[in-house]
């Protein structure tokens, strides 16, 4: 049995919102082709993205839900075959790929449930009822994210991307489309914040018009930097005696170059905020220095010395007591 959009992201139907991007997020990582080594990479990222396209959007989520309650709950929409010039529709297929006999007569219920994912085949017939005469449907609207580095937020961009978009062949089955468009990031974009892209969503149905694009900003973690919303993170390295004499630096921030005084006797972990030195947004954020001591290695008989001395000093220090 194929497997179910909560079992392909490695969850249960209890997960949370939350949940379901952590662990979408997790399986990219693994599986996208650009980076993957798995062997079926690309089949796998395309069976996540779909799934993620749906669990990730609550109303498709909603439906999702309900279809796999009612597995045989779509056979009895009529036995009108024949009707409205449907003799040859015999079946739809939704995204789960499950096929379910109907005749379409109560097709306005069936595409208020499912949605404008179905990308053609015979589309062209689902017209007003009996009349013969064609309906447009907008397309539905499409999520994406990307990950770029932290300095866009300060700087904004244009960068060239190339998406993999879940969408619907002409049978209205699962794929995935590759797209490369030119996207301006703003400069002040927060984490998790979302650009619309206006009629780059799924096509629409009889010459209705395209949905759009909304493209979320994630902004890449590194050893030094890390964002929250509009907060920035920034990993500071400072010597021992800065540390615990109080010194004066002068530190490239994320915001530029800044100068910063280490308070007296700095402990590891310690944070600084520069207070609205964030994300430059609307309502900015905070800049938040996290001090780490580095120790310089003693290779030299110098340095050694220095080292000894420095113990000698501090007779009653004792780190595992401390």
């Amino acid at each position: 049995m194929t497997k179910n959009y909560y079992e392909e992201l490695g969850l249960t139907r209890a997960a949370t919102a939350a949940e379901i991007k952590k662990a979408y997020r997790k399986l990219a990582r693994k599986y996208h082709p650009d980076i993957s080594k798995e062997a079926d990479a690309e089949e796998r990222m395309q069976a996540i993205n779909v799934a993620y396209d749906t669990l990730s959007n609550a109303e498709k989520k909603k439906e999702y839900d309900f279809e796999l309650d009612h597995p045989q709950g779509f056979s009895g929409f009529g036995q009108q075959a024949g009707h409205g010039g449907f003799d040859d529709a015999k079946y739809y297929r939704h995204s789960s790929g499950q096929e379910h006999s109907s005749d379409f007569s109560g097709f306005e219920d069936l595409f208020g449930r499912f949605g404008g994912g179905f990308g053609g085949g015979h589309q062209q017939d689902f017209g007003q009822r009996g009349s013969g005469q064609q309906r447009s449907y907008r397309g539905e609207d499409q999520h994406a994210s990307i990950e770029v580095d932290a300095a866009i937020a300060y700087e904004g961009s244009t960068q060239n991307i190339t998406l993999q978009i879940p969408s619907y062949n002409a049978y209205g089955e699962p794929e995935v489309q590759r797209k490369t468009l030119q996207v301006k990031i703003p400069k002040g974009m927060k984490e998790g914040q979302q650009i619309r892209l206006a009629k780059q969503g799924q096509a629409g149905i009889n010459g209705g018009e395209n949905g759009d694009l909304y493209i979320e900003i994630r902004y890449r973690d590194t050893d030094k930097i890390r964002v929250e919303g509009a907060d920035v993170y920034f990993t500071l390295n400072i010597a021992p005696w800065e540390a615990a004499l109080g010194q004066s630096i002068k530190v490239e921030t994320p915001a530029g170059k800044i100068k910063v005084t280490i308070p007296k006797n700095a402990k590891n972990g310690q944070q600084l905020r520069l207070k609205d030195k964030g994300i430059p947004n609307k309502t900015p954020g905070h800049l938040y220095l996290v001090l780490n001591i580095v120790f310089p290695s003693a290779h030299s008989e110098a340095e050694q010395q220095a080292y000894q001395n420095f113990a000698d000093s501090f007779t009653d220090f004792n780190p595992r007591t401390s």
